[in-house]
């Protein structure tokens, strides 16, 4: 059961690493354009820069960092403070990322429900962002999906944590001394 786990939050949190790259892929490519569309604008070629190219970069940046969140979770790549891990006895750093992994399912529990209760709210009131007149909510969705995948991996990472601690043995986590 274990196994299965830890191949579905690994498999979760990959897919959506993959998927925020080639986000940020697509926003590098549509600026490029824009800004050479921009650039030939005064050769009257009939090319200009693309319409809403700041709107679509704000929402696109925006899912691209929360895709980023479950890998960075489950790789244990969130900021740490660890001057003195090393001088901790091994059960300290694993009851530490137990703890930190608590604290980090946490608040992306809250951040998930608060973020779903935002894009409720802007899809209710038809808000549009300001050039493309594209729907706020849009963006809101990608960072719920986002957020609900954190969340999902981040409980994982408490289950892999507190597994860890009770049979006395490495989660892959970054103080362990061998």
């Amino acid at each position: 059961m274990y196994r299965l786990t830890h191949r579905s939050a690994h498999f979760l949190a990959l897919s959506m690493a993959l998927l925020g790259g080639m986000l940020l892929i697509g926003i590098t490519g549509l600026t490029c354009i824009s800004i050479i569309g921009r650039t030939l604008l005064p050769l009257d070629i009939g090319l200009g820069p693309i319409q809403g190219i700041y709107d679509i970069t704000e929402m696109g940046m925006a899912a691209a960092v929360f895709a980023f969140l479950p890998w960075c979770q489950l790789q244990r790549k969130h900021a740490a403070v660890d001057l003195f891990a090393p001088l901790y006895p091994a059960i300290m750093n694993r009851s530490i990322n137990l703890l930190v992994d608590v604290a980090m399912c946490a608040v992306a529990s809250v951040c998930a429900w608060r973020m779903t209760l935002g894009m409720l709210d802007k899809l209710r009131y038809n808000e549009t962002t300001l050039i493309l007149q594209a729907p706020v909510w849009l963006g809101y969705l990608a960072g719920v999906l986002g957020l609900s995948a954190f969340a999902l991996v981040a409980a994982f990472c408490v289950l892999r944590s507190a597994r860890a601690l009770m049979h006395e043995q490495d989660d892959g986590g970054m103080h362990e001394q061998h």
